[in-house]
Parts: C-alpha cells; structure tokens; sequence
C-alpha cells in the first residue's frame, strides 16, 4: 500500500541502498543519531503505519496535519541528540511518546497560529481534498483497526487509556488495581503484537 505521506529520505535527498533488515530498532537508532540516512529510512519503513495510525487518530482524520506531523515526527528522530536506550523501556513505547510530545507542540502551535489569524481577520483557507487520499486513508484506517481488534480486550484498554485518553502507567495501574510491572508487561506485549500485526499485509 502506498501510504499518503512524503517519504522522509526525500526531504534529504535519496539515500544509499543498503540492507538493515537485520538491524535491532536500537541499532538503527544508534546510526541515525550519526546521521546514517539509509538507517532512518528502514526504522520509517518499519514504523510508518504505526505512527501514522497514532497520528490520523490525534488530529481526528485530517490528513493534511497527519502528514505534516508524521515528517515532523521523522525530522524529530533525525535531528534528535538523545539516543533509545534499551534499560528506558521498549522502543515502539519510545516511538509512541516521541510521536506523542510531536503532536501536542504541533496542536499547541497550531492553536496560537490560528488565533493569530483571527485576531488579524484572516480567513482560513479551504482545503480541497484527493477523493484518492480519501481511500488510502481509510484502507490505513482500516489496517489499524484490524490490528487492534486482534489484542484482548486488556489490551485494548491499556492501548486506551495510555494513548488516546492520556494517562500515565501509574493512573492506569490505579484504574485498573493492578500492579505496575503488570501494566507494564501487559503494555510490552500489546505493543509487540500491535507492530507484528501491522507488519503482516493480509490482516
């Protein structure tokens, strides 16, 4: 599927080809930190529909905004000066909070812009919309759906409360009245099977 957004490595000119299949998602971390271009472009290989999923949600299915924040998300990781550490916690958690803090600066900005222009009396551009994006977004929609409707329902809730709602695994740990190494391994593995089953073409 060719997913609506601007590769990253053609903000930054085509990168050599070379083969990082094999690479551990900190390995790769570790060479984009060194400016290793190919590196960046096999983590956003991996991770693209993940944190465009993550995104579309945030901003409520503008796809204008996804696909600015999603290469805002890529340049945070190229420009980055503090390295994934694997003793922090699993790397898609990382990735997720990244993607998160992204998108909240982003809203946070677009906020004050707006109300600039209102101030101004500035009228807002009308965005015409590609029946085709249109589509792709749903298909991706559709994957992410599909994904998350294979966790249990524990999951889910975890997937929930931590990402969409906000809170802390701490709170959740409260909510839930469970331990916090519970949540923590419950929300290790729901973010491994969530990658695989993006990963997987025919969901």
């Amino acid at each position: 599927m060719i997913v609506p957004v601007v590769r990253f490595q053609k903000l930054f000119g085509e990168g050599l080809q070379v083969r990082l299949k094999e690479k551990l998602d900190q390995e790769l971390m570790a060479l984009v930190i060194k400016k290793h271009r190919p590196a960046l472009e096999e983590l956003y290989d991996r991770y693209i529909k993940l944190i465009y999923g993550f995104v579309i949600k945030f901003t409520n299915g503008n796809e204008e905004k996804t696909k600015e924040i999603v290469q805002l998300v890529f340049l945070k990781l190229w420009t980055t000066k503090s390295s994934f550490s694997p003793e922090k916690g699993n790397f898609v958690n990382w990735l997720l909070t990244v993607t998160r803090n992204v998108c909240v600066d982003y809203v946070r900005k677009d906020s004050i812009h707006v109300q600039n222009n209102q101030q101004i009396g500035m009228s807002q551009s009308i965005d015409i919309q590609d029946p085709n994006n249109d589509i792709e977004n749903g298909l991706i929609n559709s994957e992410i759906t599909k994904a998350k409707n294979k966790l249990s329902k524990p999951q889910k809730r975890l997937i929930d409360l931590l990402y969409w709602k906000g809170y802390s695994l701490t709170e959740i740990a409260k909510i839930e009245n469970e331990p916090i190494g519970t949540i923590k391994s419950r929300l290790h593995q729901s973010l491994k099977q969530l990658k695989k089953y993006l990963e997987v073409g025919d969901l």
